[in-house]
This record gives C-alpha cells, sequence and structure tokens, in this order.
C-alpha cells in the first residue's frame, strides 16, 4: 500500500520523516520527553520516559500521559496514510490494565481501516516490563488543514 498521494517509496520515506518533525514542533511535547518513530506505512511508535513529575497522588502515571501517547501514536498511524491533511481525532476509547512507573515506555500505534474521510486506528502502551500497560482505539478525520502549511512539517519534508 502507498500513503495518499500515491507518492511512492521516497516520498513516503519523506512524508514519514515530515511527521516525526511536525511532532516535535507541537509546543505540547515541550512538557514530555519523547520521541515519534514511523518505520512504515499505518504503523507508528511514541517512545518515552515516565518519572515522578507525571504521577498522581498515589505514585503512579497519571492517566493523561497514556492518553497522550496512545492518542499520538493512533493518530500518527493514521496520518501516515494521509500526505496532504492533517487528521484531527474525533473519538478515543481507552482502557487502563496496569499502572506505569518511572521508566522507558512505548506506544505502539497501528491504522486499522479507513483511507477517505475517517480512519480508525489503535495503540497499545508497553510499559518498561514489556507488559502491556493500556490500549486505545481512535478515529481521525480529514481537516482543512494542509500538512503542508503546519510549522515543522515542511522542516522534515
Amino acid at each position: 500500500m502507498q500513503p495518499d498521494g500515491g507518492r511512492g517509496g521516497g516520498g513516503a520515506e519523506a512524508h514519514y520523516r515530515a511527521l516525526e518533525s511536525l511532532y516535535l514542533a507541537a509546543p505540547i511535547n515541550r512538557l514530555f520527553r519523547s520521541r515519534l518513530e514511523i518505520p512504515e506505512e499505518g504503523v507508528a511508535r511514541i517512545h518515552f520516559d515516565i518519572d515522578e513529575t507525571v504521577y498522581h497522588a498515589a505514585g503512579a502515571a497519571h492517566g493523561t500521559s497514556y492518553f497522550k501517547m496512545l492518542d499520538d501514536a493512533a493518530f500518527y498511524a493514521a496520518n501516515s496514510l494521509v500526505t496532504d491533511r492533517f487528521l484531527l481525532t474525533t473519538a478515543f476509547n481507552l482502557l487502563f490494565t496496569r499502572p506505569l512507573h518511572a521508566g522507558p515506555v512505548i506506544a505502539e500505534g497501528r491504522w486499522v481501516s479507513g483511507r477517505r474521510r475517517v480512519l480508525v486506528a489503535d495503540a497499545r502502551l508497553i510499559g518498561p516490563d514489556g507488559e502491556e500497560a493500556a490500549r486505545g482505539t481512535g478515529t481521525f478525520m480529514r481537516s482543512r488543514m494542509a500538512l503542508s502549511s503546519l510549522p515543522g512539517y515542511a522542516d522534515g519534508a
């Protein structure tokens, strides 16, 4: 499968690198020590570190961290298929299965279905012990915003 727009191999890689650059440029990511990796169409990984700065009162990661990384991983997995428009999250369902404590965590996102107007992707969080800590599924809709107009995207293309 080729990403929307038929860019082929080199164009797809440029799109993935531009999305990674867009992720780095987002002001919210100054609050989270994280890195986006898009290895192939429909797949995205967010590498991040949990530390005490994101703990709730009971000493484990607050749900905002779970949602942020799961939404981002699913979002970028879906947007890897769309080369012209920025997607918007329209819904996201989240299931917490275990608390996360300090250490490296990976959010793995995968595109599930849809290519035209609405795309569906899911994601899971893998904790420092290699066990799943949460999973989620999101729906994403094409916006009117051109990717090429967003700060960061053009820098990575």
